[in-house]
């Protein structure tokens, strides 16, 4: 699964995913809320509190879970505080200024919290920064990837805070967490709002943080306002990836838990919870809708290019009404899908003003 399939939301269906995620949340100390007029989204208590330096308790393999946390108030900038986390509680003795990112939303997370990192892993696809954050990023070192960080090449960078993903790099988080203190989120799809708030936490930002995500939720609700009727529009999300396969994105997607926090609609083939499927050409039809959306992610060999031309002129494809309407748009692949943070989530939002309210 390349590139992050971020949620902004958890469902109100009564389904395995659902519970799931109930059951994970609770033991993390996450707590469900619902932001005014946003429907169900996610926000998560952190301890920040002043105990020892650089200690890490509960680690990988440990099988013990941290206790629910009480809400918390920010560190002094000099002062030790504790971050709750999917591989248990990490101590960061003062504010951190050098900081590693071993997941593609961290480092959103960080830059919209003025925070440049010092190491970072390739983005998703050919280039090694995703094009709307290269502006902000300029000297900042690659280590790596999300699947396979370099281990010497962030230790060389003599981190005071690592940034990582458990479900990329669970078995290294001991190493990690041997170079500096060690901060993980716990997967990449439907957590980008609890995502961001563990990142805040690590960065002793949590204030600016919770500025930031109710800033998000204002644009959420003055979006939805303005949309008016179009609210029921029916939206299709398509994404070329890896040579010749292409995927119909869900609710559980980065661009599908934006559309389904705006409220708006989804096909009826394409109103499901789970994240995407592989699709092949006598699925097209299933992409009908009033709107289409579709995203390529670029490789060095040029395929899935050459595979976004192929079905763009397929019969299938040209038959939709959808197209025979000119409701067809090329969106890009880092905002809606692969760097999956918040920087983007407000660039996806800036495209769907754009292409709505025209």
């Amino acid at each position: 699964m390349d590139g992050p399939e971020g949620l902004f939301y958890t469902s109100n269906d009564n389904n395995s995913h659902y519970q799931i995620t109930r059951e994970r949340d609770r033991k993390m100390g996450i707590s469900i809320h619902k932001w005014p007029a946003a429907g169900l989204v996610l926000s998560l208590a952190l301890t920040l509190a002043a105990c020892g330096s650089g200690s890490v308790s509960a680690p990988s393999g440990s099988g013990s879970a941290p206790a629910p946390a009480a809400p918390v108030t920010q560190a002094d900038a000099g002062k030790p505080y504790t971050v709750q986390h999917a591989m248990g509680e990490t101590t960061i003795k003062e504010t951190p200024k050098r900081v590693v990112v071993l997941v593609n939303d961290a480092v959103e997370a960080a830059l919209s919290l003025d925070v440049k990192p010092i190491g970072m892993v390739k983005a998703w696809g050919v280039e090694p920064m995703y094009e709307h954050l290269k502006s902000k990023l300029d000297g900042v070192q690659i280590v790596g990837d999300e699947n396979q960080p370099n281990l010497e090449a962030i230790a060389a960078l003599k981190p005071d805070l690592i940034i990582g993903n458990k479900l990329r790099q669970e078995k290294i988080y001991d190493q990690l967490s041997s170079i500096a203190p060690t901060v993980f989120s716990t997967r990449t799809n439907s957590d980008v709002l609890i995502n961001y708030k563990v990142y805040a936490a690590a960065l002793n930002k949590k204030e600016e943080g919770d500025k930031q995500l109710d800033a998000f939720d204002k644009r959420i609700q003055a979006f939805r306002a303005k949309l008016g009727d179009k609210i029921n529009t029916k939206v299709s999300l398509v994404r070329f990836y890896v040579g010749d396969k292409v995927r119909v994105h869900y609710a559980d997607s980065f661009g599908g838990g934006l559309i389904k926090l705006i409220g708006l609609q989804r096909p009826a083939a394409q109103d499901k919870t789970t994240f995407a499927d592989i699709i092949g050409k006598e699925r097209i039809p299933d992409l009908e809708a009033d709107m289409l959306f579709y995203f390529t992610l670029a490789d060095e060999k040029g395929e899935t290019t050459k595979t976004e031309e192929q079905w763009l002129n397929d019969p299938l494809w040209k038959n939709l009404e959808v197209v025979k309407k000119g409701k067809v748009y090329r969106v890009n692949d880092g905002i809606w899908n692969s760097s999956g943070g918040l920087i983007a989530a407000n660039l996806m939002l800036d495209d769907l003003e754009k292409y709505m309210l025209k």
